[in-house]
């Protein structure tokens, strides 16, 4: 593929509404991954449930995103 076309592609992808990007780039970074480690999945699975039920005890609060970038300054 010519550098043309990827200039391209990506002013193109460039102008896609934010979350037509984000699954793209997310669909892109997979095809670069290696084969799923089920291990990971599962560690992610029980990480999940314990903010979840964080959450749902009040022993953690949802920022938005604003507030979030906010704290990281």
């Amino acid at each position: 593929m010519a550098v043309v076309d990827v200039e391209r592609i990506l002013k193109e992808a460039k102008a896609l509404p934010e979350s037509a990007r984000a699954r793209l780039a997310q669909e892109l970074v997979a095809t670069l991954d290696g084969p799923a480690d089920a291990d990971a999945a599962a560690a992610w699975d029980s990480e999940l449930e314990k903010r979840l039920s964080d959450l749902r005890s009040g022993n953690a609060e949802l920022l938005s995103r604003e507030e979030f970038n906010r704290r990281l300054g």
